[in-house]
């Protein structure tokens, strides 16, 4: 059976990393064999800042997900977060030499790598060149141009930036962990992978991940990525707050924000107290639920008010820009009670919360298809992507499509390869150099 490229996808977040080994069932649908976790020592707010324990961390839940799976693992697709990621908007051209014949993707790749050429801010490197719409001879809002006629081919590019020594630092950690980067994508695009529906792309949604050490935010309209921003907040600095606020070590405050916590403080009553063991002899101490909330409350307004202000930012009130889907809420930080609630009262946007079950086999278990786990299954979906389209046979008969349908698929999946491909080539090489 074709189907059996078995596929890893590595998520090295602030709080937890996760090795995920998976595989497409027959009915298309990603099925789970392996799960490693373990504590991730070594990063803060997604950017590695000891380079000895994000190995250790690695290689643990390398070694875990060995286990369960019984396959062993070299390859990985690493997903890159960090307070350094920004993005901006860029647009583009080139003239073609015979405008007689068709554009084809040869011209789109001159287009794209003219584009990386941009000189960036000291310290910067190009992570992603993500076209948005096209223009040919001055025809705007054009999707595909591969196959229509035109002199000068003009886009609309969505780029996001990174640091490279944090780049580097990440491929250095997966390189002394023994294992090869298959690909590096930004972790808000893989969870979008996981969580979000065409039909929710199409009509214009904000992704909200609320990590451990930052929330990521990626907005799509039109089926197309419009918006990415990295607010350098997120659980830890909430358990922080708690830690803070009631005088208990942070252990305690992490689990009173789990089995307590909720992001609405109107909710409680006065009168209800949570009674925390005291450290070494000392007496217990007694906290009411209503500061409890009160305390995580307003950390959550303020991050949420951060990812609001990118939304206005990217032009939410403009009527061509509405997000029409609104929010979807994924990662550790969404599963607080009442955030959604919260979420709409301060947005005015309709909410859901984002689970990655929609994409994975029927059996496979609850902890998994849980948003926590949104970025990995993203990062996972990726790599098996990638095996498929690197395992798919050449189409050398490309120009003559037998039906319609068979016309439009070809290129765009050759393009989705060829520009992930380059930028993971770039990167090894890049890294090896280094």
């Amino acid at each position: 059976m074709e189907q059996t490229a078995i596929s890893v996808g590595l998520d090295i977040g602030t709080t937890k990393i996760v090795a995920l080994v998976g595989q497409k069932n027959e009915f298309n649908k990603v099925e789970i064999l392996g799960v490693g976790k373990s504590k991730s020592l070594g990063v803060h707010r997604g950017v590695v800042n000891n380079i000895t324990q994000t190995i250790q961390s690695i290689q643990q839940a390398v070694e875990d997900a060995k286990l369960n799976s019984g396959h062993e693992i070299s390859d990985v697709v690493v997903g890159i977060a960090g307070q350094h990621i920004r993005s901006i908007q860029h647009s583009d051209y080139i003239t073609r030499p015979n405008p007689e014949e068709v554009i084809n993707e040869e011209d789109i790749q001159e287009l794209i790598q003219q584009v990386y050429k941009l000189v960036m801010l000291p310290g910067e490197e190009i992570i992603h060149v993500l076209p948005q719409e096209y223009k040919v001879d001055g025809q705007a809002e054009i999707k595909e141009p591969v196959g229509m006629h035109g002199g000068r081919l003009e886009a609309n590019f969505h780029i996001v930036v990174g640091q490279v020594s944090s780049i580097k630092n990440i491929g250095r950690c997966i390189k002394s962990a023994g294992l090869n980067m298959a690909n590096i994508t930004l972790e808000p695009l893989a969870s979008s992978e996981a969580v979000l529906s065409f039909e929710e792309k199409e009509a214009g949604v904000a992704l909200i991940d609320i990590g451990g050490g930052t929330t990521d935010l990626a907005i799509f309209k039109d089926g197309i990525i419009r918006h990415t921003a990295v607010i350098p907040f997120g659980g830890n600095v909430i358990t922080e707050d708690i830690k803070e606020g009631c005088s208990i070590i942070e252990k305690q405050a992490e689990l009173l924000k789990i089995k307590f916590g909720s992001a609405w403080p109107g909710e409680n009553k006065d009168t209800e107290i949570v009674s925390i063991p005291g450290l070494r002899g000392r007496d217990p101490k007694e906290i009411s639920l209503k500061t409890l909330s009160k305390i995580i409350n307003a950390r959550v307004v303020e991050i949420i008010e951060q990812v609001y202000l990118e939304i206005k930012n990217y032009g939410h009130n403009e009527q061509k820009k509405k997000l029409i889907a609104g929010i979807v809420l994924t990662g550790g930080g969404s599963q607080l009670k009442h955030l959604k609630q919260l979420v709409e009262y301060i947005t005015g946007m309709d909410t859901r919360v984002g689970y990655p079950s929609e994409h994975l086999a029927g059996n496979t278990q609850e902890t998994v298809s849980s948003p926590l786990f949104a970025t990995s299954v993203g990062l996972l979906m990726s790599a098996l992507e990638g095996a498929a389209v690197a395992t798919a046979p050449s189409e050398k008969g490309e120009e003559t499509p037998t039906s319609e349908d068979s016309e439009q698929p070809a290129p765009v999946a050759a393009k989705r390869k060829s520009i992930l491909d380059r930028f993971g080539e770039k990167l090894k090489e890049f890294l090896d150099n280094a």
